[in-house]
């Protein structure tokens, strides 16, 4: 071997080494990059989170049994002009047989249809469709002179999923203690494939001060709850679900997270909450003020709300990894 080949040997061996560093470099960059994404958009507030797919309702746990005695339970849909996605929502009520439910649909008189769709369900719903100021004077509409035990609200492009009126009831029924209560929740795409899946820890009242984590499609609450906090506040529009859950905290009401996949959130283009985000920002300010008797930077809410979030990466994984089941 020559001396000239072994000088291009050696240099071509030193081009590889740095090579191979810098892909380490790289890749570690990546890995903190990832971190760092996961730690600014967790699991339970990332919507998309793999291809779509198709919703498997077996994958859940079973469809417990509905409780003797089953309480009474009230569940108002707010709609205006979704009758796209209304038909899925309504049935994903009805179909769970719950003996013992009041639900309407309080709609804003809207125009795409969704007064034929509500026409054609007959008897097995109660509706109305008139002008309204937005959807918390909906809910507070929908509301209005039900007796009751129980109380949910869910939108007109979201689900429940199977067996979660007889699960709350029996929850309800086995713990009298507990106020409100909420769990997991799926995010669904506009055809309703399967695009992720929030799983939650336990109940932080501190956290909540400063974020709204509670997934509102799987809250559920005693009516002794909105008989002293007082309804839906029609001055949001946004953050209204965000201000009762504050207004029952401060009133000491007892949340409990359940272990259990309750419904699905459903991610649109023509969504509220996407749609609204400016409103939604200017909403939340105010209820920090209200709350902490100051508005928080963000670097002090992820701050105050960085011990749940790790929670939640925690939780995310076990769950992904099968260590957790729900």
């Amino acid at each position: 071997m020559n001396e000239e080949f072994k000088q291009r040997l050696e240099q071509l061996e030193n081009r590889v080494a740095l090579l191979e560093r810098n892909l380490d470099l790289i890749a570690a960059g990546q890995r903190r990059s990832s971190l760092r994404s996961l730690w600014r958009r967790p699991p339970m507030w990332t919507f998309e989170q793999y291809p779509p797919r198709l919703l498997n309702l077996n994958a859940f746990k079973p469809v417990p049994a509905i409780p003797a005695n089953a309480p009474r339970i009230a569940m108002v849909t707010p709609s205006y002009n979704h009758a796209q996605f209304l038909g899925a929502t309504i049935d994903s009520i009805v179909s769970q047989a719950y003996p013992n439910l009041y639900y309407h649909v309080q709609d804003g008189a809207s125009i795409d249809g969704t007064l034929e769709l509500l026409k054609s369900r007959g008897d097995s719903i109660g509706w109305k469709s008139e002008p309204d100021t937005g959807q918390s004077n909906a809910i507070n509409l929908g509301f209005a002179g039900v007796e009751c035990e129980i109380m949910a609200y869910l939108n007109s492009d979201d689900m429940l999923l199977p067996g979660t009126l007889a699960y709350v009831a029996d929850y309800f029924t086995e713990h009298p203690d507990v106020d409100i209560v909420y769990g997991h929740r799926v995010f669904v795409d506009r055809e309703g494939l399967e695009v992720g899946r929030a799983v939650l820890p336990r109940h932080d009242g501190k956290a909540l001060q400063f974020a709204d984590y509670i997934p509102q499609e799987t809250m559920f609450w005693r009516k002794r709850v909105w008989d002293r906090i007082g309804p839906i506040d029609e001055n949001f529009h946004y953050a209204m679900d965000w201000d009762f859950i504050m207004r029952a905290q401060a009133a000491g009401f007892k949340f409990v997270r359940l272990p259990r996949f309750l419904a699905c959130f459903r991610i649109h283009d023509a969504q509220k909450t996407a749609a609204t985000y400016s409103v939604g920002v200017r909403e939340m300010g105010i209820l920090r003020r209200r709350v902490l008797g100051f508005e928080p930077t963000q670097m002090q809410i992820r701050r105050a709300i960085a011990p749940y979030l790790a929670q939640q990466l925690a939780y995310h994984y076990g769950y992904k990894w099968g260590v957790l089941r729900y």
